[in-house]
């Protein structure tokens, strides 16, 4: 037995006595050509004698693991690996590179290859060949990739699969992965049942109740387990483990068994189906929606209905019992642009969730839904399983960060939707809801709030823009609509069509504040030759009562502008790269303006496509504008 406590002598007799012939094995058996006797698995074991002249003519002492190997079984047979049979001591010798490999492989090699790619392009020549049976494979133990131990790093090979070889650490390494394989392969027999099944279907239980207690990454570490033995319960409990930990659309979203329970379709369909959305490619059919195990009619025609749903953006999350309450609240804040608020209503209520299904782990449903989805993002998400949930006891972890900084200052800081060189603009109405302002400066004729398409995984909402049939001069916001805690509605274009605002411009702050204030902002940014342009404009009881518009260092105004606001007085002694800053803490302190970053960020808020926000020229007046296409080369 080794220090760590490992045995060769206690794992090799298991796996003997746990051996029980695969279905191609058995095929063998009943046609006659084998027999059982002909399967077993171990050898006798060498002596130290024949250990040692194997070494003699070898010219160097075996790796601790497999010398010990060796002492215990003089051979293996692994039968359901492309590598059958490892060889006795007096069978194994010097592979020494007969395909010759190393020259492909060092000419690879370059000032950034790592150290395993060069470990690897030199093992061919020095490598230790096992195996003395196989299917075009080679078990390669590498004397120049060697730990702290003294183990040599174990390569197999496959040589018809193009692949590149798998390592292991040492040769027990692979051992252990083969008897783990052996499990897997044999895991859906209906009778293959031992201690070492009866063991790891304990740990996933054990894992369940770890998971649902906060103690996800303890669960995550036995679910893994498990799963390399085939447990069928691990898979679905791991995938949701993977899917909240490391975000929607890294990695494979894979529930196992548990899609076919309709119990758990609520949870777990319309995360496939929003994946499988989300990879789907624009333009080009889509592939079929597969749930990736075998369903009845119900589950598939329940999946197909949400499939549906998620692509059109009409599906949402509602879960039954006080928990599905704080859902809806959390959805009504997030709609308005809240999503830190609709985040800690749903961190309140986590500990009342209850699994619809017993190998459930935790309200997966919520990364589907259009507009709470991307309110958990993956720090949300690990504090989701943080959590402990379904009534178990346990400490919640600490609070995440908010999301949303305070005010407007951050618009000045580059954002993936509002890269450098654009412009954004912007119009707030105190005291009214967001489903007023398609009455207050929505186009004629045109429909109220319309909720976002779905979006591709990394979108820009620049990337989304609506075609219309405006006249030239005309330009249409299509803006993003919420509501701030001070209680200002808002509209928010990151992309408008007009770089600024010039000639024909009329502000929509009059028209917005028939009953009450209106604020419009309008700031492109400044880039080569081109100055930046800030434009504010503020209105009261349907009439502007002053407006400025900043070009460069070129100052126009209209109305008495206050001194807090005018920006002779808040630029004095500004650099440069600060006067967007300044202005707009400006007008955020004045009027106590904010806009929610991620909301707009991630795109979940409803749209409005507003009036246009130029007049039509009048007689004697003309208007032109030039489309420059850049194509890349």
């Amino acid at each position: 037995m080794n220090s760590d406590g490992f045995d060769w002598g206690t794992f090799l007799r298991r796996w003997q006595d746990e051996w029980v012939p695969s279905e191609d094995e058995a095929m063998e058996l009943a046609e006659g050509d084998t027999t059982l006797a002909d399967l077993t698995l171990a050898a006798p074991p060498a002596s130290e004698a024949e250990v040692a002249d194997a070494e003699r003519r070898l010219g160097t002492r075996l790796p601790p693991s497999y010398r010990e190997f060796l002492l215990t079984s003089n051979g293996w047979g692994l039968r359901d690996d492309s590598i059958h049979q490892l060889g006795a001591a007096h069978e194994i010798g010097w592979f020494g590179d007969p395909f010759g490999m190393t020259p492909m492989h060092r000419e690879s090699l370059d000032e950034r290859a790592t150290e395993q790619e060069v470990l690897l392009a030199g093992m061919w020549e020095r490598a230790l060949q096992l195996e003395t049976d196989s299917d075009m494979s080679y078990a390669l133990l590498d004397p120049g990739d060697t730990d702290e131990d003294g183990e040599w790093a174990l390569y197999v090979y496959k040589g018809w699969s193009g692949e590149y070889p798998a390592r292991y650490p040492s040769f027990r390494a692979y051992m252990r992965r083969r008897y783990e394989s052996f499990h897997a392969e044999r895991a859906p027999l209906p009778d293959f049942v031992n201690d070492t099944t009866r063991a790891r279907d304990a740990e996933v239980e054990r894992a369940r109740e770890e998971a649902l207690g906060g103690r996800w990454e303890a669960a995550r570490e036995l679910l893994a387990s498990a799963q390399r033995y085939g447990r069928s319960g691990a898979w679905g409990m791991l995938g949701q483990l993977d899917v909240l930990s490391r975000g929607l659309g890294h990695g494979r979203t894979f529930f196992g068994g548990l899609v076919a329970d309709p119990r758990c379709t609520d949870e777990l369909v319309p995360v496939m189906a929003l994946a499988h959305v989300r990879d789907s490619r624009p333009g080009r059919s889509e592939w079929p929606f597969a749930l990736g195990v075998e369903t009845d009619d119900g589950v598939r025609a329940a999946a197909d209905s949400i499939l549906a749903r998620v692509r059109d953006g009409s599906h949402r999350y509602a879960p039954d019992g006080a928990f599905g309450q704080a859902v809806a609240e959390a959805r009504d804040a997030a709609r308005r642009g809240d999503t830190d608020t609709a985040w800690r209503l749903i961190r309140a209520a986590l500990p009342s969730w209850q699994p619809p299904a017993p190998d459930l782990l935790a309200p997966l449903g919520l990364l589907a839904d259009p507009v709470l989805g991307p309110v958990v993002t993956r720090e949300r998400g690990l504090e989701v399983l943080a959590t402990p949930r379904a009534g178990r006891a346990g400490a919640a972890p600490e609070p995440v960060p908010d999301l949303d900084p305070p005010g407007l200052c951050w618009l000045a800081e580059p954002q993936r939707w509002n890269a450098p060189h654009r412009s954004y603009r912007c119009l707030w109405v105190e005291g009214v809801e967001p489903e007023a302002l398609p009455g207050l400066v929505g186009e004629d004729g045109g429909a109220g709030l319309t909720a976002p398409p779905v979006r591709p995984a990394g979108w820009f909402p620049y990337d989304v823009r609506p075609r219309d049939d405006s006249a030239p001069w005309e330009d249409r916001a299509v803006v993003a609509v919420g509501r701030t805690g001070s209680g200002w509605a808002f509209g928010f274009d990151t992309a408008p069509r007009a770089s600024e605002p010039r000639t024909f411009f009329v502000s929509p702050a009059a028209g917005a504040s028939r009953g009450g204030r209106a604020v419009v902002l309008w700031v492109r940014r400044g880039h080569d030759d081109i100055p930046a342009v800030f434009h504010l404009s503020v209105a009261e009881r349907g009439e502007e009562r002053y407006a400025y518009t900043l070009r460069g260092t070129d100052v126009e105004r209209s109305g008495q502008v206050p001194t807090a606001l005018d920006p002779d007085h808040v630029l004095r002694g500004v650099d440069d790269a600060d006067r967007e800053r300044r202005l707009l803490g400006a007008v955020q302190d004045e009027f106590g303006l904010s806009l929610p970053r991620h909301a707009l960020a991630e795109g979940i808020l409803p749209q409005l496509t507003t009036r246009s926000w130029n007049r039509a020229p009048r007689e004697g007046e003309a208007f032109a504008y030039a489309t420059v296409t850049i194509t890349p080369r």
